[in-house]
This record gives C-alpha cells, sequence and structure tokens, in this order.
C-alpha cells in the first residue's frame, strides 16, 4: 500500500490520499493541465471516491481552477466559465459524480464544449488501492485490522469506495458493542450486515 500526503491543509490537518494502479491515471492527468483540450478537464467519480480532495489538491498547488457539482449549475453559468477559461488561458476542472455523457445539457454548443474537455474518470479501487484505502479507514478509527482479517476481507468487500467506508463503520460499531477486537468472526457478521443477510446471535 502507498500513500501520499497531499500539499493541503484544511481544519483537520493534512489530507492524505491512497494510491494505487488504478487512481495513477487520474494523478498524471491532473498534473497535466497544460496538455488539456481546451484547457478544460471533467473529473467524474462515484461518491467517496475522493474527487472533492483531489480536485482541492488540484487547485491549491495551482492547477486552475474547480467548479465542484458542476452538472448542477445553470447551462448559461457553464458556459461562461469554460469561454473565461480560454479567455485567460487557466485551466478549468469540472467535478461531478457522472460523466457529462448523463448530463441534462439543453445548449448544443455547450454540449459540444463539453464533450470536447478531458474526461477524467475515478473507476473502482484495485487491490493495492483496494488495501490501502481499508487500512486508511479503519487507522482513522483506532481499528487494527491483521494481515488474516485483511486476506479474508479482501476478496469478499465490495469494490466501491462508499461501501468500503460504510463497512469499516460497522466493523467498529461491532467491535465497540461486543468489546472485542477485530477477528475475522467480526468481518464476517459485518459483511453480512451490509448485505442484509446478518442474523443477530442469541446470548
Amino acid at each position: 500500500m502507498s500513500q501520499i500526503a497531499l500539499p493541503l491543509l484544511t481544519a483537520r490537518g493534512a489530507e492524505t490520499i491512497v494510491l494505487g494502479a488504478s487512481l495513477t491515471p487520474v494523478i498524471e492527468a491532473l498534473q497535466a493541465a497544460e496538455r488539456w483540450p481546451f484547457r478544460t478537464a471533467i473529473l467524474a467519480g462515484p461518491p467517496r471516491s475522493g474527487k472533492s480532495l483531489l480536485a482541492r489538491w488540484f487547485a491549491e498547488s495551482g492547477g486552475g481552477e474547480v467548479i465542484d457539482d458542476a452538472d448542477t449549475l445553470p447551462e448559461n453559468d457553464l458556459f461562461h466559465l469554460w469561454n473565461r477559461a480560454q479567455a485567460d488561458g487557466r485551466p478549468l476542472l469540472l467535478v461531478s459524480n457522472r460523466a457529462p455523457g448523463s448530463w441534462s445539457i439543453a445548449l448544443p454548443d455547450l454540449a459540444s464544449r463539453l464533450g470536447s474537455a478531458l474526461l477524467i474518470e475515478i473507476g473502482p479501487p484495485d487491490d493495492e488501492l483496494l488495501a490501502g484505502l481499508i487500512g486508511e479507514h479503519a487507522g482513522r478509527r483506532g481499528l487494527v485490522l491483521g494481515d488474516a482479517v485483511l486476506a479474508y476481507l479482501l476478496p469478499r468487500i465490495e469494490r466501491s469506495h462508499a461501501e468500503i467506508e460504510l463497512l469499516i463503520e460497522t466493523l467498529d460499531r461491532l467491535s465497540l458493542e461486543r468489546k472485542a477486537p477485530v477477528t475475522i468472526s467480526l468481518v464476517r457478521d459485518a459483511l453480512a450486515e451490509r448485505s442484509g443477510e446478518f442474523q443477530p446471535r442469541l446470548l
């Protein structure tokens, strides 16, 4: 597992993003804004996949202007932002949960412009990123996951950034409720609860 501490300070201190092979092309694309077509890119990915953190890192490092939830903006505002990026020569990064093909765009000229932008998509985590995210979320909660627990969990967890976070939250709660460390048995119950198949044990 590998991590980089982004040069970004927040109320919680320095943010950290976990890296894996599936995220490397995203980082590389954000570091090459000077090569974006029409100086515009769209960063798209599922909820909790780190889009906003990556976008803040991009902005704080001087990469360009960032617009979060871009698909919710009025079309005229988006048109103005795109034109300003061309006039000022400053890269524009639009962030959304959805790729532009699924946005509801009525203005043909705007649809054409967005279609010409570079699409940077965050896909499902690879094995390295999956392990790193599990470790990062567990570490934030003070949970210790041994090698055997991690080996059991990796092939069974849904490859979703949001689900990883929710599963670790469930593990933390079960561990506190039972006053027990994280074992394979506890992981099994957490996975069953997340899938809706959990049956409470009779005491």
